[in-house]
């Protein structure tokens, strides 16, 4: 093991392939997640964080007390590098914007990144990432030995996911059918497609995107959900990295994440939400016997204050509790 896969870097990866039972039991297909909230930091993230600075470290271009790392990030990916930065050394400026979850930004902090938010957005998008990748630039321009990992189009953000991959290939021996992935800035999904195709595997590749993301199709509508979709097609988007494309808003997401809380036990985040949903619209369309694996991308406790909070939820879409929540029991009726 390298020095920058030490500690608690070495337990990035290798994480839990779980089928899922419980939401749909009677259902002809069988359903695995791919628990990416074990690794250390909480979410897939940590894979692309530690790849991107990885070589960097190793030889001497990022030096403690000297070099700083400055990226664009909505939480998981700041999570990550922070996380890298701070078992190295190094210092880490975070640019993030008020849709940045609060608790995400305190993790950072907690790290000891610096974390600058944004509040005005771009003119000509009126979209928070573009004024997000300027201010980055002028970040890196102004301070001495400073490095932009671009995650939005650093070759060594989708390379992390190869490995991702593979780990789900290798703890499904008896083959594998579908794949849902979600999207933001490509990364996962272009490293699994392409282990995929290099591999020639028969394995049918459904990307998951926000409605009203710019990724397959121009942007329109607001997205209340950060870390999914992307206000600007991300330079890693590749055509023809996905055989089909859903997209889910953020009602889907939040009733498939409270309903995988309820039936699975599994507090996700809402691109895990939005995994699901996609599944749950193809149901119909994957023939019986076929296996899916879902990648289930971060953690919930990010979202208690959302998702998993009644009150913004009912002030975002209304009563829709019924949605997730099970039927009350007959009364008179004794449960077995």
């Amino acid at each position: 093991m390298s020095h920058t896969d030490a500690g608690v870097l070495g337990t990035i990866g290798g994480t839990p392939l779980v089928e899922l039972t419980e939401l749909a039991p009677d259902s002809p297909i069988r359903t695995f997640a791919k628990l990416e909230t074990h690794n250390p930091g909480g979410s897939i993230k940590d894979r692309s964080a530690l790849a991107m600075l990885r070589d960097r470290i190793a030889d001497g271009r990022l030096v403690p007390g000297r070099s700083v790392v400055v990226e664009s990030s909505s939480g998981n990916l700041g999570i990550g590098l922070a996380q890298v930065c701070a078992y190295h050394g190094i210092r880490f400026i975070c640019v993030a914007d008020p849709r940045t979850n609060e608790q995400n930004i305190a993790i950072m902090r907690a790290f000891g990144a610096e974390v600058e938010v944004v509040t005005t957005t771009d003119p000509v998008t009126g979209e928070y990432l573009p004024a997000r990748i300027r201010r980055v630039r002028e970040l890196v321009e102004r301070l001495p030995h400073a490095y932009c990992p671009d995650q939005y189009g650093n070759p060594l953000n989708p390379l992390a996911h190869r490995t991702t991959m593979r780990e789900i290939v290798e703890a499904l021996p008896g083959g594998l059918d579908y794949l849902f992935c979600a999207t933001s800035s490509c990364g996962t999904l272009r490293g699994c497609a392409e282990y995929v195709r290099a591999h020639r595997l028969p394995v049918t590749v459904v990307a998951v995107d926000a409605a009203g993301s710019a990724i397959f199709s121009p942007p329109s509508g607001r997205r209340l959900l950060p870390g999914h979709g992307a206000a600007v097609r991300p330079r890693l988007h590749r055509d023809g990295l996905a055989d089909a494309v859903v997209h889910v808003d953020d009602l889907d997401c939040v009733v498939a994440c409270r309903r995988l809380a309820i039936r699975e036990a599994i507090l996700a985040g809402g691109s895990s939400g939005a995994v699901l949903a996609a599944l749950d619209r193809m149901r119909d369309q994957i023939p019986a016997g076929a296996t899916c694996a879902l990648i289930f991308p971060d953690r919930g406790e990010r979202y208690l204050d959302t998702i998993y909070d009644d009150e913004w939820v009912a002030g975002h879409f209304g009563d829709v509790a019924h949605l997730w929540k099970e039927p009350e029991p007959m009364v008179g009726v004794a449960a077995c």
